[in-house]
């Protein structure tokens, strides 16, 4: 199980939770355009992710997409799945946290010359990431959980394996303990780091 923790689980974790950012940073300045098209894509994204379950995206993705010609192998159907769900609920967490950034701030950026986009990398995104931390932190827990899904569509990852492991001697309890001992320690050790990422962008937020 340890093999599959490193190998698949985290991994699985990580790449989607890094191109879930992505996503969300894009649809979150989507929804702040002065623009009606992209504000009403990145709107449709939002409520077609958060209206509709995971698993349901899943089977979507691995099991409808060949049926017009995408066969896709079950660790990038589950790549792509928890990435399109991470940058749905992850969008409003990022925008929520651009908008508290008062407007002064964008405002002094202007004055020294700064463009939007300066601005927003230089500026802004510093002092939001303290404010959006703590809830991404959450999404990323949940992301880690929500993995053990994927094996609804073979993507043999630490639920999986242990499910494997105790088939043959019934011995369900020890082997899923010890999966559910696997995700705590995660859990834990994702606590810490955000603690420290707190820590880190405190030096942001202006006085």
């Amino acid at each position: 199980m340890a093999w599959a923790t490193i190998k698949v689980t985290i991994p699985l974790t990580a790449i989607s939770f890094a191109i879930g950012l992505v996503l969300a940073l894009v649809t979150a300045i989507g929804r702040m355009s002065t623009s009606a098209v992209p504000r009403g894509i990145a709107r449709a994204y939002i409520s077609i992710i958060r209206g509709t379950p995971l698993l349901v995206q899943l089977f979507l993705i691995f099991y409808a997409l060949p049926e017009i010609g995408i066969d896709l192998p079950p660790f990038v159907a589950a790549v792509i799945a928890l990435s399109l769900n991470v940058g749905g609920y992850a969008a409003e967490v990022i925008r929520s946290a651009i908008e508290s950034i008062p407007k002064g701030q964008w405002e002094a950026a202007q004055t020294i010359g700064m463009g939007p986009r300066t601005a927003l990398r230089r500026i802004i995104l510093p002092q939001a990431a303290r404010t959006a931390i703590p809830p991404l932190s959450n999404t990323l827990v949940s992301l880690l959980k929500d993995t053990s899904l994927t094996s609804i569509i073979l993507v043999v990852e630490l639920t999986q394996t242990a499910r494997f492991a105790a088939a043959p001697t019934f011995q369900y309890m020890p082997m899923f303990a010890l999966a559910a001992l696997y995700y705590w320690i995660i859990c834990t050790i994702l606590s810490v780091l955000q603690d420290r990422a707190e820590e880190r962008f405190s030096r942001y937020v202006a006085a």
